[in-house]
Protein backbone atom coordinates (compact mmCIF):
# COMPACT_ATOMS: atom_id res chain seq x y z
CA UNK A 1 0.00 0.00 0.00
CA UNK A 2 0.79 3.51 -0.63
CA UNK A 3 2.40 5.63 2.53
CA UNK A 4 0.03 8.07 2.49
CA UNK A 5 -2.51 9.69 -0.57
CA UNK A 6 -1.11 12.07 -3.18
CA UNK A 7 -0.89 15.92 -2.41
CA UNK A 8 -3.28 17.56 -4.72
CA UNK A 9 -1.78 19.83 -6.13
CA UNK A 10 1.86 18.18 -5.42
CA UNK A 11 4.31 20.81 -5.02
CA UNK A 12 8.45 21.26 -4.66
CA UNK A 13 11.63 19.92 -5.73
CA UNK A 14 10.89 16.14 -7.05
CA UNK A 15 14.63 15.41 -8.05
CA UNK A 16 14.93 12.93 -11.71
CA UNK A 17 16.61 10.69 -9.76
CA UNK A 18 19.82 9.24 -11.58
CA UNK A 19 19.74 5.06 -11.60
CA UNK A 20 23.15 3.97 -9.85
CA UNK A 21 24.84 1.43 -11.85
CA UNK A 22 27.46 -0.68 -11.88
CA UNK A 23 28.11 -2.55 -14.64
CA UNK A 24 25.96 -3.12 -17.73
CA UNK A 25 22.60 -4.37 -16.85
CA UNK A 26 23.60 -3.96 -12.66
CA UNK A 27 22.43 -1.73 -10.05
CA UNK A 28 24.55 0.08 -7.83
CA UNK A 29 23.07 -0.53 -4.45
CA UNK A 30 25.27 0.70 -1.93
CA UNK A 31 24.87 3.68 -4.51
CA UNK A 32 21.49 3.92 -4.87
CA UNK A 33 20.62 3.37 -0.84
CA UNK A 34 23.57 6.40 -0.43
CA UNK A 35 21.46 8.68 -2.85
CA UNK A 36 18.11 8.16 -1.93
CA UNK A 37 19.41 9.09 1.95
CA UNK A 38 21.13 12.11 0.04
CA UNK A 39 18.20 13.43 -1.29
CA UNK A 40 15.73 12.58 1.65
CA UNK A 41 18.40 14.50 4.12
CA UNK A 42 18.29 17.21 1.54
CA UNK A 43 14.96 18.12 2.24
CA UNK A 44 13.34 16.93 -1.30
CA UNK A 45 9.72 16.61 -1.90
CA UNK A 46 9.27 13.56 -3.78
CA UNK A 47 11.66 11.42 -5.89
CA UNK A 48 11.15 10.74 -9.74
CA UNK A 49 12.51 7.26 -11.09
CA UNK A 50 12.86 6.03 -14.36
CA UNK A 51 12.74 9.42 -15.89
CA UNK A 52 15.16 10.76 -18.95
CA UNK A 53 17.92 11.37 -16.31
CA UNK A 54 16.97 8.13 -14.28
CA UNK A 55 17.91 6.14 -17.93
CA UNK A 56 14.44 5.11 -18.08
CA UNK A 57 14.11 3.85 -21.68
CA UNK A 58 18.11 2.39 -21.44
CA UNK A 59 17.04 0.11 -18.36
CA UNK A 60 15.55 -3.77 -18.71
CA UNK A 61 12.11 -4.60 -17.14
CA UNK A 62 13.90 -6.79 -14.51
CA UNK A 63 16.34 -3.96 -13.67
CA UNK A 64 13.53 -1.42 -13.34
CA UNK A 65 11.84 -3.57 -11.27
CA UNK A 66 14.52 -3.96 -9.14
CA UNK A 67 14.93 -0.12 -8.94
CA UNK A 68 11.29 0.27 -8.07
CA UNK A 69 11.03 -2.05 -5.10
CA UNK A 70 14.28 -0.92 -3.54
CA UNK A 71 13.70 2.56 -3.50
CA UNK A 72 9.81 2.37 -2.32
CA UNK A 73 10.81 0.17 0.66
CA UNK A 74 13.97 1.95 1.37
CA UNK A 75 11.48 5.19 1.05
CA UNK A 76 8.97 4.11 3.18
CA UNK A 77 6.60 6.73 2.99
CA UNK A 78 8.74 9.35 3.50
CA UNK A 79 8.19 11.64 0.11
CA UNK A 80 5.61 10.73 -2.19
CA UNK A 81 7.68 8.42 -5.12
CA UNK A 82 6.99 8.81 -8.87
CA UNK A 83 7.67 6.33 -11.09
CA UNK A 84 8.70 6.71 -15.40
CA UNK A 85 7.06 5.44 -18.00
CA UNK A 86 8.72 6.06 -21.18
CA UNK A 87 7.82 2.68 -23.13
CA UNK A 88 6.86 2.27 -26.51
CA UNK A 89 4.35 -1.20 -25.73
CA UNK A 90 1.32 -0.34 -23.89
CA UNK A 91 1.17 -3.72 -22.55
CA UNK A 92 4.75 -3.45 -20.51
CA UNK A 93 3.87 0.49 -19.51
CA UNK A 94 0.78 -1.02 -17.71
CA UNK A 95 2.76 -3.85 -16.66
CA UNK A 96 5.32 -1.08 -14.76
CA UNK A 97 2.10 0.72 -13.78
CA UNK A 98 0.72 -2.42 -12.22
CA UNK A 99 4.41 -2.78 -10.16
CA UNK A 100 4.55 0.47 -9.32
CA UNK A 101 1.32 0.26 -7.60
CA UNK A 102 1.90 -2.79 -6.23
CA UNK A 103 5.62 -1.67 -4.56
CA UNK A 104 3.62 1.86 -2.81
CA UNK A 105 4.36 4.41 -5.27
CA UNK A 106 2.02 7.28 -5.23
CA UNK A 107 2.12 7.87 -9.18
CA UNK A 108 3.08 7.60 -12.51
CA UNK A 109 4.50 9.84 -14.85
CA UNK A 110 3.56 8.89 -18.55
CA UNK A 111 5.76 10.24 -21.67
CA UNK A 112 4.26 9.74 -25.05
CA UNK A 113 5.08 6.69 -26.39
CA UNK A 114 8.18 6.95 -28.88
CA UNK A 115 8.88 5.58 -32.49
CA UNK A 116 5.50 5.19 -34.11
CA UNK A 117 4.03 8.95 -34.93
CA UNK A 118 0.57 9.90 -32.97
CA UNK A 119 -1.80 12.87 -33.75
CA UNK A 120 -3.20 14.44 -30.93
CA UNK A 121 -6.30 12.46 -31.45
CA UNK A 122 -4.44 9.27 -31.18
CA UNK A 123 -2.45 10.79 -28.09
CA UNK A 124 -5.30 11.76 -26.27
CA UNK A 125 -7.02 7.91 -26.66
CA UNK A 126 -3.96 6.25 -25.46
CA UNK A 127 -3.50 8.23 -22.54
CA UNK A 128 -6.68 7.79 -21.07
CA UNK A 129 -6.75 3.62 -22.17
CA UNK A 130 -3.64 3.88 -20.02
CA UNK A 131 -5.52 6.47 -16.98
CA UNK A 132 -8.89 4.07 -17.08
CA UNK A 133 -6.50 0.79 -16.51
CA UNK A 134 -4.33 1.53 -13.59
CA UNK A 135 -5.23 2.66 -10.02
CA UNK A 136 -2.41 5.26 -9.45
CA UNK A 137 -2.51 8.69 -10.19
CA UNK A 138 -1.01 10.10 -13.43
CA UNK A 139 1.34 12.67 -14.14
CA UNK A 140 1.61 13.48 -18.35
CA UNK A 141 5.44 14.02 -19.29
CA UNK A 142 5.74 16.75 -21.76
CA UNK A 143 9.17 15.85 -23.80
CA UNK A 144 9.19 16.78 -27.54
CA UNK A 145 12.72 16.53 -27.61
CA UNK A 146 12.67 13.01 -27.17
CA UNK A 147 9.30 11.62 -28.00
CA UNK A 148 8.89 14.20 -31.37
CA UNK A 149 5.42 15.19 -29.67
CA UNK A 150 3.94 17.66 -27.88
CA UNK A 151 0.80 18.14 -25.59
CA UNK A 152 -0.56 20.55 -27.33
CA UNK A 153 -3.20 22.91 -25.26
CA UNK A 154 -6.37 21.53 -26.23
CA UNK A 155 -4.68 18.01 -25.47
CA UNK A 156 -4.12 19.07 -21.92
CA UNK A 157 -7.65 20.30 -21.62
CA UNK A 158 -9.47 16.94 -22.61
CA UNK A 159 -7.00 15.05 -20.27
CA UNK A 160 -7.58 17.10 -17.39
CA UNK A 161 -11.38 16.53 -17.14
CA UNK A 162 -10.02 12.38 -16.33
CA UNK A 163 -9.96 11.92 -12.45
CA UNK A 164 -6.80 10.20 -12.93
CA UNK A 165 -4.48 12.32 -14.46
CA UNK A 166 -3.08 14.86 -12.17
CA UNK A 167 -0.39 16.88 -13.13
CA UNK A 168 1.95 18.06 -15.79
CA UNK A 169 5.85 17.82 -16.07
CA UNK A 170 6.87 20.33 -19.03
CA UNK A 171 10.16 19.87 -20.40
CA UNK A 172 9.73 21.49 -23.77
CA UNK A 173 11.86 24.86 -22.26
CA UNK A 174 9.49 26.79 -23.89
CA UNK A 175 8.46 29.60 -21.49
CA UNK A 176 5.89 30.79 -24.17
CA UNK A 177 3.97 27.27 -24.12
CA UNK A 178 4.95 26.57 -20.45
CA UNK A 179 2.84 29.95 -19.90
CA UNK A 180 -0.16 29.31 -21.83
CA UNK A 181 0.03 25.60 -19.94
CA UNK A 182 0.03 27.55 -16.61
CA UNK A 183 -3.28 29.49 -17.34
CA UNK A 184 -5.03 26.53 -18.67
CA UNK A 185 -4.47 24.26 -15.93
CA UNK A 186 -4.90 27.17 -13.45
CA UNK A 187 -8.43 26.07 -13.82
CA UNK A 188 -8.27 23.00 -11.34
CA UNK A 189 -6.85 23.65 -8.39
CA UNK A 190 -5.48 20.22 -7.53
CA UNK A 191 -3.95 19.75 -10.85
CA UNK A 192 0.05 19.81 -10.43
CA UNK A 193 2.44 21.74 -13.36
CA UNK A 194 6.15 21.36 -12.39
CA UNK A 195 9.08 22.69 -14.61
CA UNK A 196 11.83 19.83 -16.01
CA UNK A 197 14.80 22.14 -17.03
CA UNK A 198 15.87 23.52 -14.15
CA UNK A 199 17.54 26.66 -15.05
CA UNK A 200 14.08 27.78 -15.24
CA UNK A 201 12.96 26.39 -11.94
CA UNK A 202 12.39 30.14 -10.22
CA UNK A 203 10.67 31.33 -13.45
CA UNK A 204 8.40 28.99 -13.37
CA UNK A 205 8.08 29.42 -9.89
CA UNK A 206 7.52 33.14 -9.64
CA UNK A 207 4.69 32.26 -12.74
CA UNK A 208 2.78 30.14 -10.97
CA UNK A 209 3.95 26.39 -11.09
CA UNK A 210 4.14 24.17 -8.31
CA UNK A 211 7.60 22.67 -8.41
CA UNK A 212 10.09 21.67 -10.38
CA UNK A 213 12.12 18.26 -11.27
CA UNK A 214 15.73 19.12 -11.17
CA UNK A 215 18.56 16.76 -12.15
CA UNK A 216 21.39 19.18 -9.73
CA UNK A 217 19.28 17.96 -7.21
CA UNK A 218 20.86 14.93 -7.09
CA UNK A 219 24.24 16.47 -6.49
CA UNK A 220 23.20 19.24 -4.12
CA UNK A 221 19.40 18.73 -3.22
CA UNK A 222 19.78 21.99 -0.39
CA UNK A 223 20.70 24.53 -2.77
CA UNK A 224 17.36 23.83 -5.21
CA UNK A 225 15.46 23.27 -2.74
CA UNK A 226 16.17 26.52 -0.95
CA UNK A 227 16.13 28.05 -4.38
CA UNK A 228 12.12 26.73 -4.47
CA UNK A 229 11.40 27.97 -1.13
CA UNK A 230 13.01 31.21 -2.01
CA UNK A 231 10.93 31.31 -4.91
CA UNK A 232 7.65 30.83 -3.25
CA UNK A 233 8.13 33.55 -0.98
CA UNK A 234 9.08 35.67 -3.43
CA UNK A 235 12.75 37.11 -2.37
CA UNK A 236 14.09 38.22 -5.24
CA UNK A 237 17.44 38.79 -4.49
CA UNK A 238 17.72 35.03 -2.77
CA UNK A 239 16.47 33.74 -6.22
CA UNK A 240 19.04 35.22 -7.49
CA UNK A 241 22.46 34.42 -5.90
CA UNK A 242 20.99 30.87 -5.82
CA UNK A 243 19.85 30.80 -9.14
CA UNK A 244 23.64 31.97 -10.00
CA UNK A 245 24.76 29.00 -8.23
CA UNK A 246 22.36 26.36 -10.21
CA UNK A 247 23.38 28.16 -13.45
CA UNK A 248 26.99 27.65 -12.46
CA UNK A 249 26.34 23.72 -12.13
CA UNK A 250 24.64 23.85 -15.41
CA UNK A 251 27.80 25.11 -17.01
CA UNK A 252 30.35 23.45 -15.41
CA UNK A 253 28.86 19.87 -14.82
CA UNK A 254 26.78 19.41 -17.90
CA UNK A 255 28.81 21.35 -20.55
CA UNK A 256 31.67 18.94 -20.04
CA UNK A 257 32.16 16.62 -23.21
CA UNK A 258 30.80 16.39 -26.75
CA UNK A 259 27.76 13.71 -26.89
CA UNK A 260 24.08 14.33 -27.26
CA UNK A 261 24.27 12.22 -23.42
CA UNK A 262 26.88 14.99 -21.82
CA UNK A 263 24.77 16.33 -19.45
CA UNK A 264 24.19 12.89 -17.80
CA UNK A 265 27.46 11.79 -18.17
CA UNK A 266 28.54 14.96 -16.78
CA UNK A 267 25.92 14.35 -13.94
CA UNK A 268 26.59 10.86 -12.98
CA UNK A 269 30.60 11.48 -12.95
CA UNK A 270 30.43 14.40 -10.67
CA UNK A 271 28.37 12.32 -8.49
CA UNK A 272 30.95 9.43 -8.17
CA UNK A 273 33.58 12.23 -7.84
CA UNK A 274 31.89 13.08 -4.48
CA UNK A 275 31.25 9.16 -3.24
CA UNK A 276 27.46 8.90 -3.82
CA UNK A 277 27.85 6.38 -6.75
CA UNK A 278 28.90 5.13 -10.07
CA UNK A 279 29.03 6.53 -12.98
CA UNK A 280 28.34 3.77 -15.36
CA UNK A 281 26.16 4.69 -17.86
CA UNK A 282 23.28 1.99 -19.88
CA UNK A 283 24.04 1.16 -23.50
CA UNK A 284 23.69 3.04 -25.58
CA UNK A 285 25.21 5.93 -23.60
CA UNK A 286 28.98 6.25 -22.80
CA UNK A 287 30.90 7.61 -19.56
CA UNK A 288 33.23 10.86 -20.06
CA UNK A 289 36.41 10.01 -21.31
CA UNK A 290 39.33 10.00 -18.73
CA UNK A 291 40.21 13.96 -19.69
CA UNK A 292 36.44 15.15 -19.12
CA UNK A 293 36.64 13.42 -15.71
CA UNK A 294 39.22 14.84 -14.65
CA UNK A 295 37.92 18.30 -15.73
CA UNK A 296 34.70 17.12 -13.47
CA UNK A 297 36.67 16.68 -10.39
CA UNK A 298 37.95 19.94 -10.92
CA UNK A 299 35.18 21.78 -11.34
CA UNK A 300 33.39 19.66 -8.38
CA UNK A 301 36.39 20.91 -6.76
CA UNK A 302 36.29 24.68 -7.75
CA UNK A 303 32.50 24.54 -6.63
CA UNK A 304 32.54 23.07 -3.39
CA UNK A 305 35.14 26.36 -2.55
CA UNK A 306 33.19 28.71 -4.57
CA UNK A 307 29.61 27.69 -2.41
CA UNK A 308 30.71 27.51 1.62
CA UNK A 309 27.25 27.14 2.38
CA UNK A 310 26.67 23.90 0.50
CA UNK A 311 30.24 22.51 0.99
CA UNK A 312 29.42 20.16 3.36
CA UNK A 313 26.40 18.93 1.16
CA UNK A 314 29.09 18.43 -1.73
CA UNK A 315 31.93 17.11 0.15
CA UNK A 316 30.24 14.60 2.72
CA UNK A 317 30.37 11.58 1.76
CA UNK A 318 33.80 8.93 0.99
CA UNK A 319 35.71 8.97 -2.05
CA UNK A 320 34.71 5.17 -3.73
CA UNK A 321 37.60 5.08 -5.89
Amino acid sequence: MRGFELPAPLKGVIPPMVTPLNGRNSLDVAGLERLVEHLLAGGVHGLFILGSTGEGPSLSDRLKHELLERVCRQVNGRVPVLVGITDSSFEESLNLAHRAADAGAEAVVLAPPFYFPLNQDDLTAYIKNMADKISLPMFLYNMPSLTDINFELSTIESLMSHPKIVGLKDSSGNMVYFHKVRQLVSRDPKFSLFMGPEELLPEAILAGAHGGVCGGANLAPQLYVRLYEAAVAGDLPLVRKLQDRVLKISSSIYAVGRSSSSYLAGLKCAMACLGICEDHLEEPLRCLSRKDRAQIQQNVNALALEFPAERANLLKFPKSN
